[in-house]
């Protein structure tokens, strides 16, 4: 049978359960970058704003609907999943978070070469025995995966402790430096003429927005006048809202937060619990100084002589009110540290750099090309010594 150039050109299917948030960018980020280095990219994921985005960039888009988290219906979306790809007959499977990863290395079970990227453990998420199920089955799932890929050391050391065995790699997450850049602030609504706090996430425990009210406080007393804004949605939106003073507002979701970044005197991330989170990232890009909080991918993320001005320990509001009201009075230090995460940006965190390591694992995972290598990626006796303890 005759195979034209396109034919021959290797399909990847991504898997996402996440329409919002970082893994989102990720996959749109991965999925422009591969289609312009010339791979037939699909992509499964609940129908939105997400799928119509993709569609634009010239994807293909399944629609695979499916909750965030585990339940009865885990079995209906495995088997809907099963059926895209035998639809799609892709070269290489590619799963993101937490639900992506259970449900497609279930459908796939090794048969295709799969890639699965936790952007950061599920069993954080949770505690007691859904936190030792989680485990397991991340023990468990991890021989259906050519490679699990990492987005910091700290996170490949979050799943060896779990005791997770696999065939690691670590591709730090990137930014586009040309899209986040430093500009004058414009596109955002006008608020008094104070110092400005700005935090960008999801509105939920992983992303800390609780433990940075619980430390405003304190750090109006030190900085009176300051102001906060929330940016983003999600489940935690009425409790924060109900516990927020007069100082803070809450900005909704939006489709770019470049401008509130640019906006920002200073940009906070509380997390519980990342894997490399990609809001310091993009504001840093924008040339804003911030502050993290000491979780998996903080470290990795910041340029080292930026790490004792800006991490703060985890769950800890007095040191994160000291590290943000330190930074809102010193108005010389926080422009030294934005050109100074700016130029790392540019320099380490590219989004063209994690891209074209993400494309050149999918080769050395194909080998001899597309359809030639539709083995099981179970371990064997010859690639034991690849599995890391």
């Amino acid at each position: 049978m005759y195979l034209s150039a396109t034919d021959l050109r290797p399909r990847v299917l991504h898997i996402t359960q996440p329409v919002d948030g970082g893994v989102a960018r990720v996959v749109t980020d991965l999925t422009r970058a591969q289609l312009a280095a010339g791979l037939r990219v699909a992509v499964a994921c609940p129908d939105g704003a997400l799928a119509a985005a993709l569609r634009s960039l010239g994807a293909e888009v399944r629609r695979w609907e499916a909750t965030r988290s585990p339940g009865p219906r885990l079995g209906a979306e495995v088997r809907r999943l099963a059926r895209v790809v035998a639809e799609v007959r892709p070269d290489l499977v590619h799963a993101h978070s937490a639900k992506a990863g259970l449900a497609g290395r279930l459908a796939v079970r090794g048969r295709l070469p799969t890639v699965f990227q936790p952007h950061a453990w599920s069993f954080e998420a949770v505690d007691g025995t859904a936190a030792a199920l989680a485990r397991a089955w991340e023990r468990r799932g991890a021989r259906w995966a050519a490679r699990v890929v990492c987005v910091s050391e700290a996170e490949r050391r979050t799943g060896v402790r779990a005791g997770v065995r696999a065939r690691w790699a670590v591709i730090p997450n990137g930014v586009d430096p040309d899209r986040f850049r430093p500009a004058p602030p414009s596109g955002v609504p006008a608020g008094p003429a104070a110092p400005l706090v700005v935090c960008v996430g999801r509105l939920c425990p992983q992303k800390g927005q609780d433990l940075l009210l619980a430390a405003w406080e304190r750090v109006l007393g030190r900085v009176p006048g300051a102001q906060l804004v929330l940016v983003g949605d999600g489940p935690d939106r009425e409790r924060l809202r109900a516990r927020a003073p007069r100082s803070v507002r809450f900005a909704g979701p939006v489709a770019d937060p470049g401008p509130w970044y640019r906006a920002a005197d200073l940009v906070v991330l509380p997390s519980r619990w990342e894997g490399m989170a990609l809001a310091p990232l993009e504001a840093m890009a924008c040339g804003r100084p911030v502050v993290v909080t000491d979780v998996a991918g903080a470290r990795e993320a910041l340029p080292a002589a930026a790490v004792p001005h800006c991490v703060v320990p985890a769950r800890d509001p007095a040191a994160l009110a000291g590290a943000v009201a330190g930074l809102l009075a010193d108005p010389a230090l926080r422009a030294s540290l934005g050109r100074l995460g700016r130029t790392h940006v540019r320099q380490a965190r590219d989004v063209r750099l994690t891209a074209g390591a993400v494309t050149a694992l999918y080769r050395e995972l194909l080998g001899g090309g597309p359809r030639t290598r539709h083995r099981s990626a179970a371990p064997t006796e010859s690639s034991r010594e690849c599995l890391h303890p």
